[in-house]
């Protein structure tokens, strides 16, 4: 039977318009010319050392992968960095990550402080993008969302080891102060439970929060109270303002056992103002701890000028497995980047083995204790060793 006029037309129509979804879905699949990776870190305010450590350690990781050729289902692939400043504040978090988004990131590296990285954490999540941060708040991971992964130990493992460590120490009247963030009271919290359980007196608790730097107050109650040693979540630039305070009473036969935050190369000017001595927590191990830690430090002295202040080398890892990923996947779709982060053995060419478990914790992470010795972070003790 001869077709008609109409019938040719329909069906012409549609076999463009099949022609025109299997182009479309292809698009879909065809891997873009340039990836876009999010940086989110405060690049501003006190901590903006260890922000911008934090995206020295992905750009020489991008400035690397550029330069071998990267390479997505045989394309070439430029990584580029899209970069945003969050200023340590959960609102300006908040409206850092929707930028992101905008901007068509396929994944984040970020945030540093915790309560950052929970605000932003939906709105990553409702993209499908994963969020690779440094935050160690184990509300985090809490939160049950597929695309939260943390790049090191939570605190509930540093709280243990602050613990152990702090229950060691020849003292027995102890002082827990904290910077009122989620992070730093979470912690302190934990760790005043671990001292109590080792049979500590605990005869001061305060929370300050995080911009605080007068400290006369707090040294004379340290004084009057008799406290032997002092565990603290404050960051590196408020204990070194505490120092000060104690030295104008002429009160530091004490010691002082801090979190992660007062880990950093900016600290190392208070190394020997207290007697009883200074020590640290931190699931944020030397880079000069690891076999590739030299190479590493060299590279990045070339290109930045300076040494790493606190993660550089967990975002520079970070990096590389996250373009492992994509690699794995053959795309550039977040969501597709977020499962295959699950699905392998990630390996940093500086620390090792980046294994995300079921709810995106480090399933190898360990926590070190620190002193400093010798002008620079040494470490006491190793969580894996106890």
């Amino acid at each position: 039977m001869a077709m008609s006029h109409r019938s040719s037309v329909v069906l012409k129509t549609l076999t463009l318009l099949a022609a025109a979804s299997a182009l479309l879905l292809a698009g879909c699949n065809r891997v873009p010319s340039t990836i876009r990776i999010g940086v989110a870190q405060p690049m501003s305010g006190n901590l903006a050392a260890l922000g911008q450590d934090m995206h020295n350690g992905v750009k020489l990781a991008v400035d690397e992968l550029n330069k071998s050729g990267f390479r997505v289902k045989d394309q070439p692939v430029t990584l580029e960095i899209v970069a945003v400043d969050d200023r340590s504040d959960a609102a300006t978090g908040k409206e850092v990550a929707r930028q992101l988004v905008d901007a068509g990131v396929v994944a984040v590296i970020g945030h540093l402080n915790s309560g950052v990285s929970i605000e932003a954490a939906p709105i990553y999540a409702e993209k499908g993008i994963a969020q690779l941060a440094i935050s160690t708040n184990p509300k985090y991971t809490d939160l049950g969302l597929k695309t939260t992964l943390r790049l090191v130990a939570n605190d509930n493992l540093q709280a243990k080891a602050i613990g152990s460590f702090g229950g060691g120490l020849p003292a027995t009247r102890f002082a827990v102060v904290d910077d009122g963030t989620p992070y730093g009271k979470g912690l302190a919290d934990g760790a005043a439970a671990e001292l109590k359980k080792a049979k500590k007196e605990i005869v001061l608790r305060q929370s300050f929060d995080d911009k605080t730097t007068a400290f006369d107050g707090l040294a004379a109650k340290l004084k009057e109270g008799n406290v032997e040693s002092v565990v603290s979540t404050l960051n590196d630039f408020q204990v070194l303002a505490l120092l000060e305070a104690l030295k104008k009473i002429d009160y530091t036969r004490l010691s002082l056992l801090g979190g992660d935050t007062i880990k950093t190369t900016a600290m190392l000017k208070g190394a020997d103002v207290l007697q009883g001595g200074l020590f640290a927590t931190s699931p944020i191990l030397e880079p000069r701890e690891f076999s590739a830690g030299a190479k590493f430090l060299e590279v990045y002295r070339a290109a930045f000028k300076t040494d790493p202040t606190y993660g550089g080398h967990y975002s520079y890892g970070a990096m590389y497995v996250l373009a492992d990923a994509i690699k794995r996947a053959g795309s550039a779709k977040p969501e597709a980047i977020t499962d295959m982060l699950y699905k392998f053995d990630g390996y940093s060419p500086v620390t090792g083995s980046m294994k995300f478990d079921s709810k995106g914790e480090q399933r190898y992470a360990v926590i070190s204790v620190y002193a400093i010795r010798r002008g620079q972070w040494e470490s006491q003790i190793r969580s894996d060793a106890w």
